[in-house]
């Protein structure tokens, strides 16, 4: 009974929403013609459009962790080796799955306790650094709103190079500076999407294209068969430098690291406590993905990869893998929207325009988020090395380092333990073996992800900018057709 309780609690502005819906749409069941307009209309935009449900947020996770960094983890086999690769993949999957579980506790601690006094959030959309300022305070707030933010900025800016990267393989009449112009423009269109309500069919069609390209990428390169080089290379495993080693590493933490928007999807959902699962469910499903076709592709190239940190460069141009890169530029731009959105957020309640404003003047208030992430995606157009620097000094704390800290400082006194919503399962070790877990991630991946990862990942992007230079018009260009 209890646990109903909260359940209802922690979800019952959505419910009534729901039924505030459902009563509107009976009342205005006067004439027959008009009441089956209305409910066609509301038929269409519950399927398309108005998403809240587990499938929902499932495939708003799958759909997001995945994007253009499914390119990039062949060339972070090529650092290091087929064996890292594969362990690290499952390992930073599991420690991501880990922390999502974590933030989900901790937003639904938070909102629980703000709706017992009886604050409605009907027209607020919760995010992480309030979380952490409705439980830990100021500080916490200011740490989660500096990481967050600052991560998704440069999350955005990833999804614009990784565009104009993958549409110079079909159409290199132009740089891929120019393309990174017209994309911008092209992403900044997201603006009008108000919340992630409204990506439930984007995010169901993001994950076909990310399915067919990863599958794409496997079969294509078993058919095209091993490059000189290449056995022996699998056969050494990592040989290369410490830093690419730890580059490599850092950008596959980089990958398991998309939940910076966790908190809200949770809050997209009719019912937020059921999200418990479903960031496992989603890493389980991506591991499919990944895994054969960042194994296929080292197979195929080996070192090769080194120089080509899109995987696309070094497929032989057919109509199947046009339309992959079709497919990714789609889902970019889908990504973009999930990385900026948070974003938007956090600006309309600065300007003081979030809730209350219409869709029209929401967007027109969004437009300024959109420019410094154009121009940081033309200055830092090095796709491949900018994940892993992202990924050591912005992942590392956004996603792991700062919700285990904050869960154990959180539950650390025995009152809010014995009080809490939801308590650990005695399959985790109850609070003991949470505690513990939260300590080995912070300590883990605050010396090999941020430490390790940070001093290998500088050193590698400091050599693109001397190789390459700032405001660079084509990076790792292959030659003209």
């Amino acid at each position: 009974m209890a646990s109903e309780k909260v359940e209802t609690i922690v979800a019952g502005n959505y419910v009534e929403m729901e039924r505030e819906g459902a009563a509107t749409a009976g009342d205005v069941d006067g004439a027959a013609a008009a009441s089956g307009r209305r409910r066609g209309k509301l038929a269409v935009s519950s399927l398309f459009w108005h998403g809240g449900s587990v499938y929902d947020a499932w495939f708003s996770c799958a759909s997001n962790q995945v994007a253009q960094v499914l390119l990039t983890l062949p060339y972070s086999f090529s650092q290091l080796g087929m064996a890292s690769g594969v362990a690290f993949q499952v390992f930073y999957g599991l420690m991501g799955s880990w922390t999502a579980y974590l933030i989900s506790v901790l937003y639904v601690e938070y909102r629980t306790r703000r709706e017992r006094d009886k604050v409605d959030f009907r027209n607020h959309v919760i995010q992480w650094f309030e979380v952490l300022d409705g439980l830990l305070g100021r500080h916490w707030r200011n740490a989660g709103l500096l990481f967050n933010c600052t991560f998704l900025l440069f999350g955005s800016v990833i999804q614009l190079i990784a565009c104009a990267s993958n549409i110079y393989y079909i159409n290199d009449r132009l740089d891929k500076r120019t393309w990174t112009y017209i994309f911008g423009a092209c992403c900044a269109t997201t603006v009008f999407v108000p919340s992630f309500h409204n990506y439930r069919v984007w995010s169901f069609l993001g994950l076909l294209m990310t399915s067919y390209t990863a599958w794409y990428l496997t079969v294509a390169a078993v058919v095209h068969g091993r490059v000189d080089g290449a056995a022996a290379a699998a056969r050494a495993g990592p040989s290369k430098t410490m830093v690419l080693y730890f580059t490599g590493a850092t950008n596959i933490l980089y990958t398991f690291g998309g939940h910076a928007v966790t908190v809200e999807i949770m809050h997209a959902m009719w019912r937020p406590r059921r999200f418990k699962m479903i960031y496992l469910a989603a890493t389980a499903y991506v591991l499919t993905l990944t895994l054969p076709s960042a194994a296929a592709m080292y197979w195929a190239f080996g070192d090769a990869l080194l120089d080509h940190s899109n995987a696309f460069a070094l497929l032989p141009r057919t109509p199947w893998r046009d339309a992959a890169v079709v497919l990714m530029l789609i889902h970019q731009f889908i990504t973009f929207g999930f990385a900026c959105t948070p974003l938007y957020f956090v600006w309309e309640k600065a300007i003081g325009v979030h809730g209350g404003a219409g869709v029209l003047r929401r967007a027109a208030a969004r437009l300024p988020v959109v420019l410094p992430i154009w121009f940081l995606a033309v200055i830092f157009p090095f796709f491949g090395p900018i994940n892993s620097t992202v990924g050591s000094f912005l992942v590392s704390f956004t996603v792991y380092i700062i919700p285990a800290m904050a869960h154990m400082a959180t539950f650390a006194p025995a009152a809010a333990r014995e009080n809490a919503v939801e308590p650990p399962p005695r399959a985790l070790g109850g609070w003991p073996g949470t505690f513990a877990a939260n300590c080995f991630v912070v300590a883990w991946v605050l010396v090999v992800g941020f430490g390790f990862g940070g001093w290998a990942s500088t050193v590698n992007f400091v050599r693109q900018v001397d190789t390459f230079g700032l405001f660079t018009k084509c990076y790792q260009c292959p030659p003209r057709h």
